[in-house]
């Protein structure tokens, strides 16, 4: 095959920090490329170089695309010539069609009068290739997650891609659509697209990748050829986090203690359509020191749940009570459930969980101002030291915590969010899938952080749709489905195939 790309001595660098150090890359035509490593590791940054986001003159190094000197500066002249990348937030409008979205900026056109009908034959066609069944003016907000990273593709095919870049695609998405999309992938492969995959799911890269590359510290650390090796994960894990790391979940001591919380009776109806209900009669009770698993396919009501616990922050007609320590309270507002001793870790970390264009110190302290208040007046110094601990705690990789939290990587995004709960001082931490989109590594602190919560009699709630992770890091599981509880399992009668079997048998 011959080489499509080659990235060549690539280096970016943003005030205090050196974000690709002369990383070297080669593509070559049909082949899909897995680009690996651990959260700020400079992948996303090197794709971003790649395509035309970052424009020439902004980094060091060359670029050679189809064996031309290629100089983009925008994304327009790396999509002139068919590099498409999708991010991991989709591009797509919410109240526009799939065909309208899929021609956003491209659309058929003379004269400056749009041709509908033409758009809308071609939009059937692209979806066919995607295996989308939609009417093409079916609007985007009414299609799952990942039906909608399926029109992304069918937009990317639109533009005659020749290199399709995927950052993180099956991050949001239920393991059928994950299998569908990397499906998908190896059929592109087999029409002549070259792709280049972002991705944390190890097990996904070996299963579609020809090749895989890990980055550390935004450097290459290692070049791997799936057609010459067995590739372990093992090894891969080995070259992202520069150790070996023999266990995923590190070891806790489960020791459950006296009865925490409890939630009895819980009813949700959905806020729109007050005649729907979302939630079923769910109990569910946390005892102190005990990790406690929410395990269910996506649509189960797993946040629905969440949310409406804490401070009624979805639905509407909620009833039932929460006990905390035996005695009724109060978690009407979200101010009222803090003050119950609750929080909740959306898993929505960048819409609902921070302030973007805010810093780490003040996205730390929002959750309890006035811990670092005297009065109404707010002490500057005493947030800095409190935003200080925690990076250092939970090990935030930045070199400041006066860092706007928008420039981070996602792991230490979640850790800024975990940080901002964990300032908070809550009883009963409620994480909705803790750890999406990150890397082994950070996994791992992540779950060392639940563990300390455990050992200082904290109660924790994880919602995962990874049933590997709450096996390994919970004490009991709760099983979800269609809003209601239909099974309870400790950690010692647990298995992928238990859960799945409470599932489809109700």
């Amino acid at each position: 095959m011959s080489v499509l790309l080659e990235m060549r001595g690539i280096t970016k660098e943003f005030p205090g920090v050196k974000a690709l150090d002369r990383v070297n890359l080669t593509v070559s035509e049909g082949e899909i490329l897995a680009l690996v490593g651990e959260n700020g590791a400079g992948k996303s940054t090197l794709m971003k170089v790649l395509s035309g986001v970052y424009p020439a003159g902004t980094y060091d190094g060359e670029i050679h695309y189809d064996s031309q000197l290629a100089d983009f500066a925008g994304i327009t002249d790396s999509e002139a010539l068919g590099i498409i990348i999708i991010h991991q937030e989709l591009a797509l409008v919410p109240l526009l069609s799939i065909a309208e979205n899929i021609f956003l900026g491209n659309e058929c056109a003379r004269a400056g009068v749009i041709n509908f009908r033409e758009m809308e034959r071609r939009t059937v066609g692209l979806l066919e290739k995607v295996g989308l069944s939609e009417a093409p003016g079916t609007l985007i907000d009414s299609l799952g997650v990942g039906k909608q990273q399926l029109v992304e593709i069918a937009k990317a095919l639109s533009k005659d891609v020749r290199l399709l870049i995927l950052d993180e695609p099956t991050a949001a998405l239920s393991e059928t659509d994950s299998q569908a999309l990397l499906d998908l992938m190896l059929e592109l492969k087999e029409q002549g697209v070259t792709q280049i995959i972002i991705s944390h799911k190890l097990n996904e890269v070996r299963r579609v990748a020809d090749k895989i590359v890990v980055l550390r510290d935004g450097a290459t650390v290692s070049a791997m050829d799936a057609g010459e090796e067995d590739i372990s994960e093992h090894r891969i894990v080995r070259d992202m986090v520069g150790r070996d790391m023999a266990q995923r979940y590190p070891a806790r001591e489960r020791r459950a203690g006296d009865l925490l919380m409890e939630v009895d009776g819980w009813n949700v109806f959905h806020p729109l359509y007050p005649d729907r209900q979302v939630i079923h009669d769910v109990s569910l009770s946390v005892r102190a020191g005990e990790v406690v698993g929410i395990a269910g396919l996506m649509g189960a009501g797993r946040t629905e749940f969440a949310m409406s616990l804490f401070g009624r922050s979805y639905g509407q007609r909620i009833s039932g009570s929460v006990s905390m320590h035996g005695q009724p309270v109060d978690v009407s507002t979200i101010s009222r459930a803090i003050d119950a001793g609750l929080a909740y870790v959306t898993e929505d970390r960048k819409a609902l969980g921070l302030v973007l264009d805010e810093t780490i110190e003040r996205n730390i302290t929002l959750s309890n101002l006035p811990e670092v208040a005297r009065g109404q007046i707010l002490n500057e110094a005493e947030e800095t030291r409190v935003a200080e601990d925690y990076r250092r705690a939970l090990n935030i990789r930045t070199p400041s915590v006066f860092q706007h939290v928008v420039n981070l990587s996602g792991g230490n995004q979640q850790k800024v969010v975990l940080s901002k709960w964990l300032f908070a001082k809550p009883e009963v931490l409620i994480l909705d899938e803790p750890t999406r989109g990150i890397d082994v590594g950070a996994k791992f602190e992540i779950y060392g952080i639940i563990n300390d919560l455990s050992e200082q009699g904290k109660g924790v709630i994880v919602i995962s749709s990874e049933m590997p992770e709450l096996l390994g890091i919970c004490d009991r599981i709760y099983v979800m489905n269609e809003g209601a509880f239909v099974g309870e399992l400790a950690a010692a009668e647990a298995s992928q195939e238990r859960i799945m079997s409470l599932i489809v048998t109700h």
